[in-house]
């Protein structure tokens, strides 16, 4: 199955980066993950800017986006027929000396593209007892230093729940390993502010253009609370939660979860790049 590595297209069996690479090292990169639907990558404007800004933001050159354009077109297109997949774009500060300082390698950009399953209808979290810092060096960017939301997922699987929730050190509502998260309180449709030190989701963005979500800071206590709740993120669209904490919440998915979902699929219907 081919993968794109700077530039070319090989088969993954012959693919392959430095074991000096800085990404490998110290997890010194960024990356994002598209959903690709019956060949078409959704956001994918999107999805490069925020790779672009990621990558400044760690301190790394802007990547190529224009070459990174043309590796996503020649992979998606080697896998015809594939009606739901995940492509994956990866971009190192290449190679460096076996430490934190970084060489003067140029950036290494890898693509790869699998086959996603569908997101479950409903969805149980639970609140791991680690938090997340919003003053944070990297907070705000999609890193490839993903250690602390292993463990985190781990945690919460051990308690029969699919997503890990982070509170911030303010001790307010934070996000997932991999999902920004929506509440309903009182009837008000409410997500914590970037300010609370969650990542700045592609989803997240396109639900509070399309169905007018107030950003307020919300204390994790109010999770477990709601009226309703869901997350999003690329590979999921809107998934309303069913339990927090392994407790229901009154209704999943909600009224206005499921207003919310419904208004989401017919815009991403309109357009795949919106």
């Amino acid at each position: 199955m081919p993968v794109w590595i700077n530039g070319e297209l090989l088969p993954d069996s012959e693919a392959r980066i430095s074991v000096f690479d800085h990404g490998l090292v110290v997890g010194d990169g960024v990356f994002e993950t598209v959903k690709v639907a019956s060949g078409q990558p959704f956001a994918l404007t999107r999805h490069l800017a925020r790779l672009s800004a990621s990558a400044v933001g760690l301190g790394l050159p802007a990547p190529d986006l224009d070459q990174i354009s043309s590796g996503v077109a020649a992979v998606v297109g080697a896998y015809p027929g594939m009606a739901l997949a995940r492509l994956r774009i990866t971009v190192t500060a290449g190679l460096a000396p076996l430490g934190s300082e970084r060489g003067n390698s140029s950036l290494t950009a890898v693509i790869a593209l699998a086959e996603q399953r569908p997101p479950t209808d409903v969805v149980d979290v639970a609140v791991v007892p680690w938090t997340r810092n919003e003053r944070g060096a990297v907070t705000g960017l999609k890193t490839i230093s993903y250690a602390e939301n292993v463990r985190a997922l781990a945690y919460a699987a051990e308690r029969g729940a699919a997503e890990a929730i982070f509170a911030n050190t303010a001790g307010n509502l934070c996000e997932g390993t991999g999902t920004n998260i929506f509440v309903v309180r009182g009837g008000r449709l409410v997500t914590p502010p970037l300010s609370a030190g969650c990542l700045a989701g592609v989803t997240r963005a396109l639900v509070i253009e399309w169905a007018g979500v107030a950003e307020e800071d919300v204390p994790i206590g109010a999770l477990a609370a709601a009226d309703e709740a869901f997350l999003t993120g690329t590979t999921r669209d809107v998934q309303p939660i069913r339990k927090v904490n392994g407790s229901l919440l009154p209704v999943a998915p909600g009224p206005v979860t499921r207003k919310v979902a419904d208004a989401f699929g017919m815009r991403a219907a309109e357009s795949p790049d919106p």
